[in-house]
C-alpha cells in the first residue's frame, strides 16, 4: 500500500472555508425555507468589466483564426500583460520593476502556496496571527512544522501576535527567520501597514538576510496615503517578494490570473552557503510545473490597465468599499467594536458578550441567517473577532446589517 505524506495528518480536519460551508449546508438542509446572506468567504459579485470581457471575445475571436491561433505560451506570462503590470502597478508610483521580474499566474493563493517549495525543508518561518490559513497549511504539508498544541499552533513557527493593542501590526520576531509572511491590506484584519512600520520589516530583513513574502493581493483597496507595495521601501528589492491577484480588484475570481514579482537582486544559498538568485529558481519551477495563463484571460488581464478598463474597475473596487463603510458604520452604531473596512474590503470586530468565534458563527447563521468568517479560524489571536466581507449586492449588504443590529 502506498505510503502518504504523513505531514498532511498534522493538519486541522478541514481547511476554514470549506467547513464554513459544511455549516451553512447543514443550515440550509434543516432550515430550507431560510434566506441565507453569505458575507464570508471573500469571493466577488460584480460581473467583469466591459472592457475586460471584450478583450477576452476579442482575444478568443482572434485564436479562432489561422493567424491568430496560438499554443503553449510563455509559462511567465506575454510580454504585453507582464509590460502593462510594471508600467501601471508599479512605475506609476515610482516604483522600479523589470517585466521579466513580473511571473503571470492562476492566483495568489497558489503563488503564496507555491513559493515554499524553492526553500530548504529546514527553513525556518514567521507569521502573523491571525492569518490567511494557506501560509501555515502550506509549510505543515511540506514537513517544515511540528505537530499543533492544544491552541492550534505549530511547532517550528513563529507567531507574531496581532492585538487590538498593537494596532493589529505585528511585531519582529524574536530571533532570526528565513521568511517572514507579511499581508497588507491584511486578511483579516483589514489593517493596511504605514511606510514606517514596512521600512522597520525591511530593515530586519536585511539585517538577518531573511525573505519577505508580501501578500499585496487587496492592495487597489487602499484609499488613504499609504504603501501599496513593498518595493516602495528602500531596500525591499534585496529582500522581499511580493504577491498580487486580480481575483477581488478586477473580478477574476472565476477566471484566474494573478503574479508574482521576483526581483534579480534577491539572492538565496545552497546548501554550501554560495548565493543563488530566488528568480532563478521560480523560473525553474514555473516553466517545470506550470504551462501558464490562457491567452484570453491575459488580453482581459491588460484591459483593466486601458482607460475605460480602469475606470470600470475602479467603480467595483468602490462599490464594495461603499458596502465596507455601511457595514462597519452600521455595526458600530449597533455597538459592536469594529476594524477596517477603510483601506480594505473586510471589517474585523469583536463578538459581543465574550462569545467564542464559532458560537457567534452559529448563532448569527440561527438568528440573522448571515454567514461570516470566525476569526480563530485564522489563529489564535483571532479568537473573539470575526470577519465580514463587503463582497455582496448593496441590497443584500444592507439587509445583512438590518438583521444583524436587529437580532443582536
Amino acid at each position: 500500500m502506498a505510503r502518504v505524506n504523513d505531514h498532511y495528518l498534522k493538519l486541522a480536519a478541514g481547511y476554514l472555508f470549506p467547513e464554513i460551508t459544511r455549516r451553512v449546508n447543514a443550515f440550509g438542509e434543516a432550515n430550507p425555507s431560510a434566506d441565507v446572506i453569505k458575507l464570508g468567504i471573500g469571493d466577488v459579485v460584480l460581473p467583469l468589466s466591459s472592457a475586460v470581457g471584450q478583450a477576452m471575445h476579442d482575444a478568443i475571436d482572434e485564436m479562432a483564426t489561422s493567424d491568430g491561433f496560438r499554443g503553449y505560451g510563455p509559462s511567465e506570462g506575454y510580454d504585453f500583460l507582464r509590460e502593462a503590470i510594471a508600467e501601471n502597478d508599479f512605475g506609476s508610483r515610482g516604483v522600479r520593476i523589470d517585466p521579466s521580474e513580473i511571473y503571470a499566474s492562476d492566483g495568489s493563493k497558489c503563488d503564496s502556496a507555491n513559493i515554499q517549495e524553492i526553500f530548504a525543508e529546514e527553513a525556518t518561518l514567521a507569521v502573523s496571527d491571525p492569518v490567511y490559513p494557506v501560509y501555515v497549511d502550506t509549510n505543515v504539508m511540506a514537513g517544515r512544522t511540528g505537530d499543533p498544541d492544544d491552541g492550534g499552533r505549530y511547532g517550528g513557527i513563529q507567531y507574531l501576535p496581532c492585538t487590538e493593542e498593537s494596532g493589529f501590526m505585528p511585531s519582529l520576531p524574536d530571533e532570526p527567520v528565513d521568511l517572514i509572511y507579511l499581508c497588507s491590506p491584511n486578511n483579516p484584519t483589514g489593517t493596511v501597514a504605514p511606510k514606517e512600520e514596512l521600512l522597520k520589516w525591511v530593515d530586519w530583513a536585511r539585517a538577518n538576510d531573511s525573505i519577505i513574502l508580501f501578500d499585496a493581493a487587496y492592495e487597489r483597496f487602499i484609499t488613504e496615503d499609504l504603501p501599496h507595495s513593498i518595493y516602495e521601501i528602500e531596500g525591499a528589492r534585496e529582500c522581499a517578494i511580493e504577491f498580487r491577484s486580480f481575483s477581488k480588484t478586477a473580478g477574476f475570481t472565476g477566471i484566474r490570473c494573478a503574479y508574482i514579482v521576483i526581483p534579480k537582486e534577491l539572492q538565496g544559498k545552497d546548501s554550501e552557503g554560495v548565493s543563488v538568485p530566488i528568480s532563478q529558481l521560480w523560473g525553474r519551477r514555473t516553466n517545470t510545473k506550470f504551462n501558464g495563463i490562457s491567452y484570453p484571460v491575459q488580453r482581459g488581464a491588460e484591459a483593466i490597465y486601458s482607460e475605460a478598463g480602469a475606470k470600470e474597475v475602479q467603480a467595483n473596487i468602490d462599490y464594495y468599499l461603499a458596502n465596507a463603510a455601511l457595514i462597519k458604520n452600521g455595526l458600530s452604531k449597533a455597538g459592536f467594536t469594529t476594524f477596517g473596512g477603510v483601506n480594505a474590503p473586510y471589517v474585523w470586530l469583536k463578538t459581543p458578550g465574550g462569545k467564542d468565534s464559532w458560537q457567534f458563527f452559529d448563532e448569527l447563521l440561527e438568528k440573522a441567517n448571515v454567514v461570516g468568517t470566525p476569526g480563530s479560524g485564522f489563529g489564535s489571536c483571532g479568537e473573539g473577532y470575526f470577519r465580514l466581507s463587503a463582497f455582496g449586492f448593496r441590497e443584500k449588504v444592507e439587509e445583512a446589517i438590518e438583521r444583524i443590529t436587529t437580532g443582536f
